[in-house]
């Protein structure tokens, strides 16, 4: 089995496409899959997906959903300077780990 990769992205942060088709866009990120290295992000990436009706979902026809992105395709959104950003790791004086923008030097929470 493959090790899970490590991420600074968090469910919930506010990320910028940084390459693809849907560059220089933001949203909220929904899920993460670390295993695929996948992301999720709202309104982003919007795909039509054409189903049948079926016992569960009653109704058929075109449904609108978002598809996982490249979690190495964006980058944390730094609400300070408003710009994309490198996240880092410090640990506090009482022992806690907490992240930090590179940019702006600011804790993300």
């Amino acid at each position: 089995m493959e090790a899970l990769r490590k991420s600074k992205i968090r469910k919930g942060d506010t990320v910028v496409v940084v390459s693809g088709r849907e560059r220089g866009k933001t949203g909220k990120v929904l899920s993460i899959d670390l295993h695929a290295g996948k992301v999720v992000v709202e309104k982003l990436n919007v795909i039509k997906r054409h189903t049948k009706p079926n016992q569960k979902a009653k109704q058929g026809g075109i449904l609108e959903r978002e598809a996982p992105l490249q979690i190495s395709n964006v980058m944390f959104f730094c609400p300070v300077t408003r710009k994309p950003t490198r996240i880092g790791i410090r640990v506090l004086e009482d022992g806690r780990r907490v992240r930090f923008s590179k940019k702006s030097n600011e804790t993300v929470e």
